[in-house]
């Protein structure tokens, strides 16, 4: 993990992809842990409760499912990994051990680097072009697919 002794790996600041983002204040190697994605831990039916979807609007919640059991919230008691933004091209993954989620990095990233990783959204029902909508991606990759919705398989 990045060693807290030095100073932070990154800084929350506007993002020209969305909202807030995090950007590296030093350049970091390849296969370095980040931080944990930390929050509430809640069940899917909870978290669905607190954020229902609601047809026709953008869906946006801080929530990053474990498993089907459990969800986090990291709108409550969060960390800045919840500002890390998607990419369709990204630099960093989400690795889930123990229960806990880790951000790590992929590549090397460089000093002022914007971080993200693929969300890889999934839906029950087909990724219809409205579901595609409700979850847009603005991360300008060459390689964009225009959602944070994965690719069905």
């Amino acid at each position: 993990m990045y060693d807290a002794t030095n100073s932070p790996p990154f800084a929350v600041r506007p993002s020209p992809m969305q909202g807030h983002g995090a950007f590296a204040t030093h350049r970091i190697p390849a296969g370095t842990r980040l931080v944990e994605y930390a929050g509430e831990r809640l069940s899917p039916q909870a978290a669905e409760a607190r954020y229902p979807d609601v047809a026709g609007e953008r869906h946006h919640t801080f929530l990053f499912a474990i498993d089907d059991a459990v969800v986090i919230d990291a709108a409550v008691n969060g960390n800045d990994a919840r500002w890390i933004n998607h990419s369709c091209d990204p630099n960093c993954d989400a690795v889930i051990e123990d229960a806990r989620i880790w951000i790590e990095t992929i590549r090397d990233i460089q000093v002022g680097e914007e971080l993200a990783y693929d969300y890889a959204f999934t839906l029950p029902e087909r990724h219809s072009p409205a579901a595609k909508q409700r979850h847009p991606c603005h991360c300008r990759a060459a390689s964009c697919r225009g959602t944070m919705l994965a690719k069905k398989r």
